[in-house]
């Protein structure tokens, strides 16, 4: 089986691509495309998942990911960043071309930014915590550093856990209420003190409250689909133990 890349409409003419669980060599409940280097899977089929994701997104780039701690700090790679070391970090970004940046998710929403205009790319990894925390301005913010515009730039929200299938607490709204006096259209009342969130609408009311003109949401539930996709919370509600990580891209290629 090869290699699946869901790609963004609004990213069209970027290198980039939301990776599914396919195509890869590991097993078990890490078949196929494992790309996690914290799960439990053989290291060395991890490795050869991270080839082949790159090489099917951006070929011959060199891949560079984090240590992601569901923060809000954006780290630019340019010149001199040793790929092998891991910032503790929730975004990347680059307007390196032959750079590809790759970002973890099971749940979480991943997030591709693009400028080609100026040529800077980015990645983010937002899941509740960085989202209301920041991640996406964060995330603006390095890229303007290398001379991005935010009112021009576009961005693509990917395979994440749907509404439908994410229930939290009161305490968990009231985080956002907190932080966010808008947040409360992407909660659904669930009955007994829970209620059902939105992780990709409210990433994407973010990047629009920060200035961003043109925001997609690819719309594919993780949860949901697990032909498809890794999914934390589903691992978790199987008592399945550890789950795999797939992984999303984007990198400049020069041709933009």
């Amino acid at each position: 089986m090869s290699v699946e890349v869901i790609r963004a409409r609004a990213l069209e003419g970027v290198a980039h691509g939301f990776l599914t669980r396919s195509g890869g060599v590991s097993e078990g409940p890490y078949a196929s495309l494992n790309c996690g280097i914290g799960s439990h899977d053989d290291p060395a089929k991890v490795a050869e998942n991270r080839r082949r994701a790159a090489e099917a997104v951006v070929p011959g780039a060199q891949l560079v990911g984090l240590y992601q701690v569901h923060g809000a700090d954006a780290v630019a790679v340019l010149d001199g960043f040793d790929p092998t070391v891991r910032p503790h970090a929730d975004a990347l970004v680059t307007n390196r071309p032959g750079i590809a940046l790759g970002i973890l998710t099971a749940d979480c929403a991943p997030v591709l930014f693009a400028d080609t205009a100026a040529g800077v790319v980015g990645a983010a990894h937002a899941g509740w915590k960085g989202a209301v925390g920041g991640i996406t301005d964060s995330t603006l913010l390095t890229m303007e550093t290398l001379g991005a515009d935010r009112g021009r730039l576009v961005t693509a929200i990917g395979p994440c856990i749907a509404q439908a299938n994410y229930e939290v607490d009161d305490a968990f709204r009231q985080r956002f209420a907190a932080e966010d006096d808008g947040s409360d259209r992407f909660f659904r009342d669930a009955g007994a003190g829970h209620a059902m969130f939105d992780l990709a609408g409210y990433v994407a009311h973010r990047l629009a409250r920060a200035g961003v003109r043109r925001v997609e949401i690819v719309g594919a539930d993780t949860y949901a689909d697990d032909t498809r996709f890794f999914s934390y919370r589903r691992a978790t509600h199987r008592a399945a133990g550890d789950a795999g990580r797939q992984i999303s891209i984007i990198g400049l290629t020069g041709n933009e």
